[in-house]
């Protein structure tokens, strides 16, 4: 997978834009893409302007210690659920300097699928403090192709929301 497409690269420089028109910073709280949020944003010269931090918590021992989700939110709902995205762009949020988050948690294949969950299930959060919302992504393809639309598709969020 090429890291940053047109696509992606065109939401990032949007995001960009409107993020400084802000003077908003950005925390990206990642799972299932491993960093590869951050990775996008931080590819743009002058990133460090908007771009706070970004948390990889692949696992959920890192989820609760680095954001603060309660592990009895992901023993109940699963790390896969809106309810521990929500809980980590919240975490997001409170453990960086940043007025704008995104959290993803997912399924990005080939194994992992559970009942109720196939491969490709992904749950998004996004949004400021006291204003976060949550979409669940079910994206066809392999491990890459999954990863790269829920890339494409929390950027998309993002920049909706730091132009709303």
């Amino acid at each position: 997978m090429e890291l940053l497409n047109r696509a992606i690269e065109a939401e990032v420089s949007a995001l960009a834009d409107a993020l400084r028109k802000r003077g908003w910073r950005l925390a990206a709280a990642e799972s299932c893409t491993g960093g590869l949020i951050a990775a996008a944003c931080t590819s743009i010269a002058g990133s460090s302007d908007w771009f706070e931090r970004g948390f990889v918590t692949y696992s959920n021992a890192a989820k609760t210690e680095l954001l603060g989700v309660d592990p009895a939110l992901i023993a109940r709902h699963g790390a896969v659920s809106e309810e521990v995205a929500l809980a980590m762009a919240a975490g997001a949020l409170k453990h960086a300097a940043a007025e704008l988050a995104v959290a993803v948690t997912g399924i990005a294949g080939p194994g992992g699928a559970v009942p109720g969950k196939p491969v490709g299930t992904v749950w998004l959060a996004w949004g400021v403090s006291g204003d976060l919302r949550s979409e669940c992504l079910q994206l066809p393809g392999d491990r890459s192709a999954v990863r790269s639309a829920t890339v494409q598709r929390a950027l998309s969020r993002l920049h909706e929301r730091a132009t709303a």
